[in-house]
């Protein structure tokens, strides 16, 4: 079986790549990359991996990777994925979201393939919640609070409408956070770690600098997240759609403490008004029975195994630039 992940170079792509070299050795693994997309956390396997330099954002260049790969499945992870960005640029992140994946999937279509694509929305569609919402259902109306979420909810309809109108196989997953090592330094749980970490080794002083910590998340691992992407496209018909989450509930001040209790070395912080975001989401938790009793997934690894990594892969960072500055 041959299958192709794009954002394969981010956290999610990079870790599913990891999970099927190793679970689904017999997996032909491809992957879409940029000129410019940093190879970081592929380094380590990127040598069992056949990467292709495509663009999203042009129709053409998706025929030609498609042509070339014929994919059995597609992990379509490839995203503008931080809501902070999307306020700055919200027009490059409907582009990539949304034409992106349209170009993917009319690639797919004027190429004749026929595979399973995972296409990966996002919790942000449901917007802030009613406190009578939740658990959050699939059928959850729709409340998109930033052109992210704008570019998510376009993204999951458009995937919605080729295969009501082509018949081409997407299943959407509507994932609530995740995160773990690799994890982009905007996010805030990233955030929160690469600040500990720099203040552990002076490469900064505090306070530690945050956002809204009020907010309810539910988290899961990351590794949790790849294992059920694939029993999504092993197990889930073509059509249906998905909410994926962890299960632990907390706000993120609650988050942020667990975290500062990791460390030897007492830290304070305080709120950056610049860290708040215009509007936010302040209440997600998901309702994950439909997924699971199609596929049976649990989530497995510890919220505190989770951030216990995510802090280490921070410290790692530093101290191998640190290593690098010195030699």
């Amino acid at each position: 079986m041959r299958i192709l992940i794009t954002g394969i170079t981010g956290m999610v792509g990079s870790h599913l790549a990891e999970y099927v070299l190793r679970e689904h050795p017999t997996v032909e693994v491809h992957g879409l990359t940029r000129w410019r997309s940093p190879h970081d956390n592929i380094r380590g396997f990127a040598h069992r991996v056949r990467l292709h330099d495509a663009e999203l954002r042009d129709l053409h260049s998706m025929i030609r990777l498609m042509d070339t790969v014929q994919p059995d499945w597609i992990f379509h992870l490839a995203a503008q994925s931080y809501v902070s960005t999307s306020f700055v640029a919200p027009a490059d992140t409907l582009h990539t979201n949304v034409i992106g994946t349209t170009n993917l999937l009319d690639a797919v279509r004027l190429i004749g393939i026929d595979p399973k694509i995972h296409i990966c929305s996002s919790s942000e569609v449901y917007g802030q919640v009613l406190e009578s919402e939740v658990p959050i259902t699939e059928s959850n109306e729709f409340r998109p609070a930033s052109p992210y979420a704008v570019s998510k909810t376009g993204e999951d309809m458009i995937a919605q409408q080729y295969f009501l109108s082509y018949g081409i196989q997407t299943i959407r997953t509507r994932m609530f956070t995740h995160t773990g090592p690799r994890r982009g330094d905007v996010f805030a749980e990233s955030a929160f770690a690469k600040q500990i970490a720099e203040i552990e080794a002076g490469v900064r002083e505090g306070p530690l600098r945050v956002g809204n910590l009020d907010s309810v998340r539910t988290f899961a691992d990351v590794r949790d997240a790849v294992r059920a992407y694939w029993l999504l496209l092993e197990k889930c018909p073509g059509g249906e759609v998905y909410n994926i989450g962890g299960n632990r509930t907390m706000l993120v001040g609650e988050m942020l403490d667990l975290l500062k209790g990791m460390s030897s070395t007492k830290i304070e912080h305080e709120v950056d008004p610049a860290l708040v975001r215009p509007s936010d989401v302040t209440l997600q938790i998901p309702d994950i029975s439909k997924f699971q009793n199609v596929t049976g997934w649990e989530p497995e690894i510890p919220l505190e195994t989770t951030l216990a990594d995510l802090l280490n892969y921070q410290r790692e960072r530093i101290a191998d630039m640190q290593a690098q500055a010195a030699a």
